[in-house]
């Protein structure tokens, strides 16, 4: 298989691949710039990298008919975030190649009503990220339904992974709550830190896109959850922490008011995000048809990534 990933050298990426190759795809990286993987690895040594600014080249209407005249069978997309990008390239490589996988985010369904989540549950996103990608993700399974393309989505959770900051038991990307929960320091949450965040480990992911392009046949026309295998809340995310470190947690739980006056507004904001979705969302269709098994759970993945932090000294303890 001839495989463009578009955007390949970023978390997803980096993991998926070393794995494609390893199957014996030939593989050609799409990227505005020479930016390298988070990890090394051999493999990357026979992957071709293209230089393609995609913002410049779709107001040029030219970066469609780029990815289709690389000719490949399989197009990855990890980097479409409106529906007029996913269109312009659909229509370009439309009857041209074996199957278009779309990463999408498990953001397109808003609130829960049921937890786990599965994913016919409806789709009632809300800020402009959530909503953009459930419109892609609806236009790409009309697309399928309708004429001959051949389209698969996957809706990561928060991803995580050595190489960058984690979001954390308050529900930001600070990686200062880390330092506070190590050292014993008292960290304050929202409300009673029982909404859920919902994580997944990068090379999980990558394994997840692996299986949908092994198990093409059930794949196509679908989307799935690409997450671990349990959501965590916050305050059990924040004792598990400090249960890593022989802490005892000092936690300290504010209404959502009180809260938001103590962080950044960026901090703020993120975290009510992350708070009004609360993610709980099943994986057990992507068990069921692609055969996907994530080898970290929550906390697992998120141990790996604040080691690396650690080592690195972006947390000091």
């Amino acid at each position: 298989m001839r495989t463009v990933i578009i955007g390949g050298t970023g978390h997803i990426g980096t993991y998926l691949v070393p794995r494609l190759v390893a199957l014996g795809h030939e593989v050609l990286n799409v990227s505005r710039s020479k930016r390298v993987p988070y990890s090394d690895h051999g493999a990357w040594k026979s992957v071709t990298t293209i230089e393609l600014d995609r913002p410049a080249e779709e107001r040029l209407g030219t970066f469609g008919k780029q990815i289709r005249n690389l000719e490949p069978d399989i197009v990855v997309d990890l980097i479409c975030f409106t529906v007029e990008s996913a269109r312009h390239l659909v229509e370009a490589v439309r009857g041209e190649i074996q199957q278009f996988l779309h990463c999408g985010t498990i953001w397109v369904h808003g609130p829960s009503i049921q937890v786990p989540t599965t994913e016919d549950a409806p789709r009632k996103p809300f800020g402009d990220y959530g909503i953009q990608k459930a419109a892609i993700e609806e236009y790409l399974l009309r697309e399928t339904r309708l004429s001959d393309f051949t389209a698969t989505i996957l809706h990561p959770g928060h991803i995580v992974g050595p190489g960058w900051e984690p979001l954390n038991p308050a529900g930001h990307f600070n990686p200062k709550i880390f330092e506070r929960i190590v050292r014993g320091e008292e960290v304050s949450l929202p409300n009673l830190g029982l909404e859920t965040v919902h994580h997944v480990h990068a090379d999980d992911v990558a394994q997840a896109f692996v299986r949908a392009v092994t198990h093409r046949s059930v794949a196509i026309g679908e989307s799935f959850h690409v997450v671990s295998p349990a959501a965590l809340t916050l305050r059990g995310y924040a004792e598990a922490v400090a249960a890593w470190f022989g802490q005892k947690p000092q936690l300290r739980f504010l209404s959502w008011d009180e809260w938001k006056s103590t962080v950044s507004k960026e901090e703020a904001s993120a975290t009510w995000d992350h708070i009004a979705h609360s993610p709980s969302c099943s994986i057990a269709k992507a068990r069921q048809l692609l055969d996907y098994q994530p080898r970290y759970g929550s906390l697992e993945a998120v141990f790996e990534s604040v080691h690396w932090l650690i080592d690195h000294q972006v947390i000091k303890v």
